[in-house]
């Protein structure tokens, strides 16, 4: 990581926060506390303002304190593993071409760039896919040397996905991938993807080859979210429901009801079967 002793300060814990000795879960500086800096690192815009509150309390106990992250709006810069995020998740890329009206990646990050690979297995990238032949190659190099199963949590664009890259993911025989279907265009690529993957060797809806269905946003609808999450399973996907949260992380508590549906494993599973049952015609 870096010589300098860093205390990191995140205002909530997530699956990829790290857990080392010198970070800080929402906490004020205690008397036994030593660092060279302090670094406030805040992923989501609802937490700003407790985040500045936290910057406050290690700047006025004394310590050099810095705070920042992608809630600011600022660009990523090269990953330092084990930093700001837990130790085997890795960020090869940042950014992507695309220009979503939901996402900040193409405002906050600007053009994609390729960053230099360090070793890691749960892959952070924003999309993956969108990055050179040669800088893939290589990722999945990389990945091949490591004694865990690759990730794929994010960063994969269907509409990219090719048969040869399906037939390369097969040979890494990772525990999950993550697609993502969050407008109607992204359907019709979803299926091809679903057919590239079989013909690699993937199983239908196993909880390996993954997708993530936006629900909730302005417009959206119960029967609408559901459709899409069904069509995401029919295409060979096994369905995670994703809430759109506003700048400010509000979000309708009925919505978020139905995300626990889609989102916990027995209740999902148990939806779809009875969806299959019923014979429901929403493809």
């Amino acid at each position: 990581m870096t010589d300098k002793r860093i205390i990191r300060v995140f205002p909530r814990k997530t699956k990829a926060t790290p857990d080392d000795e010198n970070v800080r879960i929402n906490c004020k500086p205690v008397i036994f506390d030593e660092a060279d800096e302090v670094h406030v690192s805040v992923t989501f815009t609802w937490d700003l303002r407790r985040a500045e509150y936290l910057y406050n309390q290690w700047r006025w106990a004394g310590f050099n304190t810095k705070i920042g992250g992608v809630a600011f709006g600022q660009p990523g810069g090269e990953f330092v593993p084990g930093l700001y995020l837990k130790k085997g998740y890795v960020i090869t890329s940042r950014g992507c071409p695309n220009k979503c009206w939901f996402c900040n990646v193409h405002k906050v990050q600007g053009d994609l760039i390729e960053l230099p690979i360090v070793d890691g297995y749960i892959i952070q990238d924003d999309n993956l896919l969108a990055c050179s032949e040669h800088h893939i190659n290589a990722v999945f190099e990389m990945l091949k040397r490591q004694k865990n199963k690759p990730k794929f949590t994010g960063g994969l664009e269907a509409k990219l996905l090719t048969q040869e890259m399906a037939f390369k993911l097969k040979e890494l025989k990772p525990s999950s991938l993550f697609f993502a279907y969050d407008t109607k265009n992204d359907f019709d690529p979803l299926i091809q993807a679903g057919i590239f993957l079989r013909n690699a060797g993937f199983k239908n809806n196993s909880h390996t080859v993954c997708c993530y269905v936006l629900i909730g946003h302005k417009g959206d609808t119960f029967e609408k979210a559901e459709k899409r999450l069904v069509q995401a399973w029919k295409a060979g996907f096994f369905p995670f429901a994703m809430l759109y949260r506003d700048f400010e992380g509000k979000y309708d508590e009925t919505w978020r009801r139905f995300q626990r549906d889609w989102v916990i494993p027995e209740i999902k599973a148990t939806k779809l079967k009875m969806i299959q049952y019923e014979n429901k015609d929403l493809g």
